[in-house]
């Protein structure tokens, strides 16, 4: 049986529109309540790190440990290990089997490629570990684990570069072994941010600094990464999108290091550490450090560095570049090593750094389970 409608014409003409209208302000309230209405490339610019307790901050810190790291991961780097050497080949070999071992499961992966070089062409390869592949956005710490080439005429003396830049992989591996609980808990609780580690290799010109005879391996990784599709399956996205910050450690392992600001963008990030160190300083978790000391100074703004950051600058990455102004003392000289090391500012330096992963990735404590967090209420940078 058909029965005629009694809906005025003019209603049912608008019904459908209504409708339609509907549907779309619900799709949009819900992607606006899941996402914020940011495209997760732009969440890094969002991005605000947590602020945890003094309870919290001494129970992390608890596990890092100078001696160890000086003898488990600084003398093992503390040789010539140029690109092509077998000295290089140890050291990758060590910073491979060290990150291995550890309970979080970094996924550790090589990127190897020949270049010519003035000399002749010659092997390099990259660390990269990732504690979260699947992880979207990322914090990366960097450094270079080359040490500067001096031609036959200077066999007799070993460059150690022990500030540039055995000290800064030590610190890097020393951060992923006393922070390896807190990670791995991080990694299965947040499956949108990770922590990657970047091991360049390198950095240092083999005979003179120019465009092509120096950054060998982040000139190569940054344009692999600029090629390669993230998340996977992408076709808009790729690996530099994922990249939240750059973090660049070099020359550090000398006494009273100033780190200035060469770049306005992150200067914030500049600051959050300097609140870290004053944090740590009025908790009395730095030794050696009196009122008169002072590591970051947001500012203080300093010139553009030559650095392995150069490349992912160049291609939009934001950049915390932490090298002392003015550069050690020592710097490329065969004074560059161990025993001119200042073990104090390491120490401070390790927990400051392992600090700041640890807020930025809210990664508390394993054996806390306070998660409120009166003293930063608002999470502010």
């Amino acid at each position: 049986m058909w029965i005629r409608s009694t809906t005025p014409m003019a209603e049912r003409s608008h019904s459908p529109s209504i409708m339609r209208l509907f549907y779309t302000v619900c799709i949009w309230v819900a992607f606006v309540h899941c996402t914020n209405g940011i495209p997760w490339t732009q969440e890094k610019l969002h991005h605000r790190a947590v602020t945890l307790t003094p309870e919290e901050i001494q129970t992390a810190l608890s596990h890092t440990d100078l001696e160890q790291m000086w003898q488990r991961d600084l003398r093992p780097l503390l040789v010539t290990r140029y690109p092509g050497s077998a000295g290089s080949q140890a050291v990758q070999q060590h910073i491979k089997t060290a990150l291995g071992s550890l309970g979080a499961g970094w996924e550790v992966t090589e990127d190897s490629f020949v270049s010519q070089t003035p000399y002749s062409p010659l092997p390099f390869t990259n660390l990269i570990a990732t504690l979260n592949p699947s992880a979207k956005r990322r914090l990366v710490l960097a450094c270079h684990y080359d040490s500067k080439y001096y031609p036959p005429q200077w066999h007799g003396k070993e460059f150690q570069g022990a500030t540039d830049s055995a000290v800064p992989c030590a610190m890097m591996l020393e951060l992923a072994k006393a922070l390896d609980e807190e990670l791995k808990a991080q990694k299965s609780s947040d499956a949108n941010l990770t922590l990657q580690l970047l091991f360049f290799d390198g950095e240092e010109a083999l005979f003179q600094w120019t465009d092509t005879d120096s950054l060998y391996g982040s000139r190569h990784l940054a344009q692999t990464m600029e090629r390669t599709p993230h998340p996977a399956g992408a076709t808009d996205t790729n690996q530099l999108h994922g990249i939240d910050l750059f973090v660049l450690l070099d020359l550090i392992g000398g006494p009273d290091p100033r780190f200035g600001n060469q770049f306005p963008s992150t200067s914030h990030w500049l600051s959050r550490l300097q609140n870290i160190e004053k944090r740590l300083h009025s908790m009395n978790q730095l030794v050696n450090h009196n009122q008169a000391v002072q590591y970051f100074w947001p500012n203080h703004p300093v010139g553009h560095i030559q650095d392995d950051h150069i490349p992912f600058l160049n291609r939009g990455v934001h950049i915390l570049h932490l090298i002392p102004s003015p550069f050690p003392s020592v710097w490329h000289t065969f004074d560059d090593n161990e025993q001119n090391l200042d073990r104090s500012t390491i120490q401070n330096l390790n927990k400051i750094l392992q600090l700041f992963v640890l807020e930025y990735l809210d990664a508390r404590p394993a054996n806390t389970t306070n998660h409120s967090n009166p003293s930063n209420p608002q999470n502010a940078p």
